[in-house]
């Protein structure tokens, strides 16, 4: 498998995650409300936004004209969520969800994954390998 068949699976795993998560922004707003800092106003508001460019730039990836925008816009959205992820770890507030393990180095875990999430998202939608044009699928 050659490195443009791998960023073309990890393209739409990530497409998906993102449209996933964005899609819950709407249908579990009470979730994300719950860990948002408490200094930011319009938690609700905010969470549906982020929703909102989640499924957008999700959705943008799988598009070759708008993949670029979208990655940047991602990593926009990753870097402005992030002060969420730090008020999580350190106030020790967990997403009420059964099946996510409730602990506190999970909540240290979350912040490094950004940074994994952040790669993953320049891997698909920014990267381009030397040898390769510019891919059009």
């Amino acid at each position: 498998m050659n490195i443009a068949a791998i960023q073309k699976l990890v393209r739409i795993f990530c497409a998906i995650s993102f449209v996933g998560i964005g899609i819950s922004h709407f249908t579990h707003a009470d979730l994300f409300v719950g860990i948002m800092p408490t200094y930011l106003p319009w938690h609700r508001e905010l969470v549906w936004l982020s929703g909102f460019f989640e499924v957008l730039g999700g959705l943008g990836l799988l598009v070759p004209t708008w993949r670029r925008f979208s990655a940047w816009g991602l990593l926009a959205l990753l870097v402005a969520v992030f002060p969420a992820n730090i008020h999580m770890a350190m106030n020790e507030v967990y997403l009420n969800v059964d099946w996510l393990p409730q602990s506190r180095i999970g909540l240290y875990v979350r912040l490094p994954m950004q940074l994994v999430i952040a790669l993953e998202v320049w891997f698909v939608g920014l990267w381009e390998p030397a040898s390769q044009p510019p891919s059009r699928d």
